[in-house]
């Protein structure tokens, strides 16, 4: 019965029309509001993390999950408004669940990641000096794309797979040494927009590829072998948004009818398990997948080139946060056997423990999954991998960790790519 009454107040509080407000949010803009608004107050939001005891206590949880619940006994992160920071405490007290707080003053975090980005831009840089160890806009990232590509044109292309809903071109880059009908790797960051520290962590791996062809023995190999696509920044739309508007926003930006809440989980929005466990019918909700599969046209776009292609052997969706390498259910030896050998070369680099598993064991239930589309459509190698860190910083991980989490990270993606080289099917 204490379980219902907690319900009722989740339920009842705000917290769906936080998801479609970007004023409600940390780091949202008010000149985004199209009625006047008083200058926003600091946010003073919390993550809680939070023990639920049994799969009731995980389910009534209605507010933004950043940690979302995966098993009984796993802890959650939950951001909490200041508003209802005191009477959900307070709550959690009453009905006997086990808290702590992970972020104390998110408004802090905040502050210090943009007092980090204009440090970075006052110093004198030319497009060939891009800095690695900062956060960069979407603009400063495509820019980028078109240097790198210019510096090396034997090996890098840049093509543009479709468009935002925004009508933002959703560019790929193709590393290749040639030829036709090669197998190839897909690899993706930043589908979920909040999630920074994967579009950096795209960034530095392209560097990495294009400046360490011809020097690194395995880097050579796979790329005389195969192909493989890098999209960086899969939600651009969204990504551009957390950099105007709102830090935290998760979703695509399109336009839900009949709703006043904007978006799309897109990695809720894939023709596997769609509308399953761990997303939501409601628009309002953070997970929720949309009116039918491949809605999203930034969804839409990487199925199609998928499908087109014919000959992709390997995708690697990368999010953030919680250290994991995760693949879906339906794996059996050879890729657990592989995550393990990744998570241990990862750890080797500057000792950052992951965990591996399905991703139904190890962090939670989700239908309409990038990986889980892909496997279902004969891409026998599929991993998900949660990056830096369990729960300090989430998502706004501070930019001196950008460049340690790229190599260490790199560390598995090249096991990973080594294998499916060696391992053609």
């Amino acid at each position: 019965m204490a379980a219902l009454n907690l319900h009722f107040f989740f339920l009842s509080t705000p917290t769906t029309d936080a998801f479609s407000n970007p004023l409600s949010w940390c780091g949202a803009s008010p000149a985004q509001s199209p009625l006047p608004v008083p200058p926003l107050p600091p946010c003073r939001d919390q993550v809680l993390r939070v023990m639920a005891r049994n799969e009731e206590q995980i389910t009534v949880l209605r507010v933004d999950f950043w940690r979302h619940p995966n098993t009984p006994g796993h802890p959650v992160d939950l951001r909490v408004s200041f508003p209802n920071l005191q009477e959900i405490k307070k709550l959690l007290d009453f009905h006997n669940f086990s808290y702590s707080i992970m972020i104390e003053d998110l408004q802090e975090l905040l502050d210090e990641e943009k007092e980090s980005m204009r440090r970075s831009r006052r110093v004198k840089r030319s497009s060939r000096t891009f800095d690695f160890a900062s956060y960069h806009t979407l603009e400063e990232i495509y820019d980028w794309m078109d240097v790198l590509v210019e510096d090396h044109p034997n090996l890098v292309s840049k093509i543009q797979i479709g468009q935002s809903y925004e009508n933002r071109p959703l560019y790929v880059l193709k590393f290749s040494t040639g030829g036709p009908n090669r197998s190839a790797i897909w690899v993706d960051a930043g589908i979920h927009s909040r999630e920074w520290i994967t579009q950096a962590t795209g960034v530095w791996m392209a560097n990495k590829m294009a400046s360490e062809y011809g020097q690194d023995p395995s880097i050579t190999a796979v790329l005389d072998g195969m192909d493989i696509y890098l999209e960086v920044i899969t939600n651009p739309d969204g990504y551009a948004f957390t950099h105007s508007s709102n830090r935290l926003w998760r979703k695509t930006r399109s336009i839900n009818p009949g709703s006043r809440c904007v978006g799309v989980d897109p990695n809720r929005n894939w023709d596997a398990g769609f509308g399953g466990a761990g997303s939501s019918s409601n628009p309002c909700s953070e997970t929720y997948h949309g009116p039918h599969p491949h809605s999203e046209k930034e969804v839409k776009a990487i199925v199609d080139f998928i499908r087109a292609h014919g000959n992709v052997k390997c995708v690697i969706s990368i999010h953030s946060y919680s250290q994991m390498l995760l693949f879906p259910y339906g794996y059996r030896r050879t890729p657990n056997e592989l995550a393990k050998k990744a998570v241990k070369d990862l750890a080797a680099v500057f000792g950052t423990k992951y965990t591996y598993g399905s991703i139904a064991n190890t962090i939670y239930m989700a239908g309409g999954t990038t990986v889980d589309w892909a496997y279902d459509n004969g891409v026998k190698y599929s991993f998900t991998l949660e990056l830096r860190d369990s729960g300090r910083y989430g998502f706004l991980l501070p930019s001196s960790q950008i460049v340690p989490t790229a190599t260490e990270t790199w560390a598995a993606l090249l096991d990973i790519m080594v294998h499916v080289l060696e391992h053609p099917y």
